[in-house]
């Protein structure tokens, strides 16, 4: 694949309020040969320019707390393994690349929506739609409502670009492999999990829709992978995986998606929004699980 074609990386980037608009994701692609594996981080974006926080009634603050903060950054080492990797600059609160792009909550706009658009959905009627409505804490984002031709140009601005970029290094690293693995990477609240295994709080939910997205090999893998680290690890229970998941994973056409959620009390301080010292402790897992994968990936699904 051309590198120049996805030319869009943000090094250094550093979101805060009253920015120019950036572009609406980055892809770091490998230096290396190519492993069959991207990476995408469709939550971690933070890039609040002073356009879409126009007419939010939430602070900064409150915010981020939907974000699935420095996810981007823990998966960082992909391209040094041979790995591309797709995050999001834009926040989920203004646009959620894991769900489908018209999933929208009429209460929210000005005018009736057209028909076509799916308005019944449970993350609809949970506030979490394409356009959320709440943030993850339930606090209602707009203080009146939006117009449906900003619901339009939110989702034809950041959503279709992501998943244009992410479509195409999915079909490049299939024509070259007969195969491509995707991990889609997220982080969870340690408030309101509500689940614990043997008296411990869950460390990963391995989400593969319950064996339709990806090969059990391959959540085996990881699952003892992880667990071998000392980590406690769940599949599917409670996040079996959400829009990327369901619509790329295609194993009988060679295609494979897991996702894979961290526990935010591994390394932050989901109040502060700080990387606490445990930070290092799972970059590092994190990145030799890449290199793990990356070594193992042909063996697991080739």
């Amino acid at each position: 694949m051309d590198r120049s074609a996805f030319d869009v990386s943000m090094d250094g980037f550093e979101a805060r309020p009253g920015i120019s608009d950036p572009r609406p994701f980055r892809v770091s692609m490998p230096e290396r040969p190519f492993a069959p594996i991207v990476f995408a981080s469709a939550h971690s974006g933070r890039a609040y320019t002073a356009e879409l926080l126009s007419g939010v009634r939430l602070s900064y603050l409150s915010l981020r707390r939907s974000e699935d903060c420095f996810v981007d950054e823990l998966f960082g080492a992909a391209p040094a393994h041979g790995a591309a990797l797709v995050a999001a600059n834009f926040p989920r609160a203004f646009c959620d690349a894991n769900r489908e792009p018209w999933e929208l909550d009429p209460a929210m706009f000005t005018e009736p929506l057209p028909k076509w658009v799916n308005t019944t959905s449970p993350r609809v009627n949970a506030g979490l739609g394409t356009i959320a409505k709440v943030v993850a804490s339930g606090e209602a984002i707009y203080g009146e409502k939006l117009s449906f031709l900003e619901a339009e140009r939110r989702i034809q601005a950041y959503w279709h670009p992501f998943h244009d970029a992410l479509r195409l290094i999915v079909e490049d690293i299939k024509a070259r492999f007969g195969y491509c693995l995707l991990i889609d990477c997220h982080s969870m609240p340690s408030s309101g999990q509500g689940q614990r295994t043997s008296g411990r709080a869950v460390d990963f939910v391995l989400g593969d829709l319950h064996g339709a997205a990806c090969s059990s090999r391959v959540t085996r893998a990881v699952e003892i992978f992880l667990t071998h680290r000392g980590f406690q690890v769940r599949r599917n229970d409670p996040y079996a995986g959400g829009f990327i998941t369901k619509h790329y994973g295609r194993p009988a056409h060679d295609v494979h998606v897991l996702q894979i959620e961290i526990a935010r009390r591994l390394y932050m301080d989901e109040g502060l929004i700080e990387r606490s010292p445990g930070f290092a402790v799972i970059e590092q897992t994190i990145t030799d699980l890449i290199a793990f994968l990356t070594r193992q990936a042909h063996d697991l699904i080739g």
